[in-house]
């Protein structure tokens, strides 16, 4: 199964342009508005998910949510086309449609989620306290956070990219930010790698990826690093003032975050991934999503199980 890009950037940009605030913040686009454009009869549906009946996982964390009722997922509120949160506190985005797969998987409707936007410095102990049921939000798998939280996944392979303005003439890649002012957040892998004294970069650490936008339009920093999928996003927002690199120099594999030791809900979750990337709803959810940012298309990576 191979993804494909989509030629409905413009209809989404300018969907966005009119949710977006005017700079950034707790939700919201950072920035002026982006030019947007027309049309979107043929854009790519979102798809429905079948709400599993009766469901039984040993899962303490699920058995608590059953008991509510709902299912609180912790996400990113301020990516657009992953995990983005418009003025009216409508939630859309790839990462948003994988939560609404897994959810209807483990017995919940629509109406039964609740998305907590959580950012990327404290993910861990929100997990950890049970504050969220689950994290979905561009959350890379690595050994080192194997060791406070459990991962599903992976279901989406990124790779960390510079974002920099239109027309930049002197940074290509990792190997040119020498002296530049790098922006990037707390507790984020692309900042701890651009850190490295190798690419000799001075850093800027913020709490949110649209604040170090907002400084890169400003002409505050010289470039913002993170996933290349979630700087297609702002670049599509602002075709004509910022642009990727395109030269990717990491690899982070996305996960489901959860409770570590919760390994019935770990296995519940892999399967209910699984069971999307079989059934087409995968392949759709990016193709309405992440899809029309530009992310260079991918199959699904191999789910890893322990």
């Amino acid at each position: 199964m191979k993804l494909r890009k989509s030629a409905a950037v413009a209809a989404t940009i300018a969907a966005l342009a009119l949710t977006a605030t005017a700079c950034g913040g707790d939700s919201g686009t950072a920035g002026d508005k982006p030019k947007g454009g027309s049309g979107g009869k043929d854009q790519p549906k979102l798809p429905t998910y079948t709400v599993a009946t009766d469901v039984k996982v040993d899962s303490p964390t699920l058995k608590k949510a059953q008991k509510a009722g709902k299912i609180v997922f912790g996400a990113k509120n301020d990516q657009p086309y992953l995990g983005f949160e418009d003025t009216d506190g409508k939630r859309s985005g790839f990462d948003i449609e994988i939560a609404k797969m897994v959810a209807a998987d483990l017995g919940f409707k629509p109406s039964q989620i609740e998305f907590k936007t959580v950012d990327s410095g404290v993910r861990e102990t929100t997990i950890s306290k049970g504050d969220v049921d689950l994290y979905v939000g561009t959350y890379t798998i690595n050994d080192e956070r194997k060791k406070q939280v459990g991962f599903s996944g992976p279901y989406f392979l990124a790779g960390a990219d510079l974002l920099v303005r239109k027309g930049e003439k002197d940074i290509k890649g990792p190997e040119t930010v020498k002296g530049k002012k790098v922006c990037s957040i707390v507790g984020s892998t692309p900042l701890q790698e651009i850190k490295k004294s190798k690419y000799g970069a001075e850093t800027v650490e913020l709490a949110k990826y649209s604040e170090c936008v907002q400084q890169l339009l400003n002409n505050e920093v010289d470039a913002v690093t993170t996933d290349d999928a979630i700087l297609q996003g702002y670049a599509a927002q602002r075709p004509e003032k910022l642009e990727v690199v395109g030269k990717p120099f990491t690899e982070e594999p996305y996960g489901v975050g959860m409770k570590k030791d919760d390994k019935a809900l770990r296995d519940a979750v892999s399967d209910a991934l699984e069971n999307h990337q079989k059934n087409g709803n995968y392949k759709k959810a990016y193709d309405a999503t992440l899809g029309l940012s530009g992310s260079k298309p991918q199959d699904p990576p191999a789910l890893e199980r322990y």
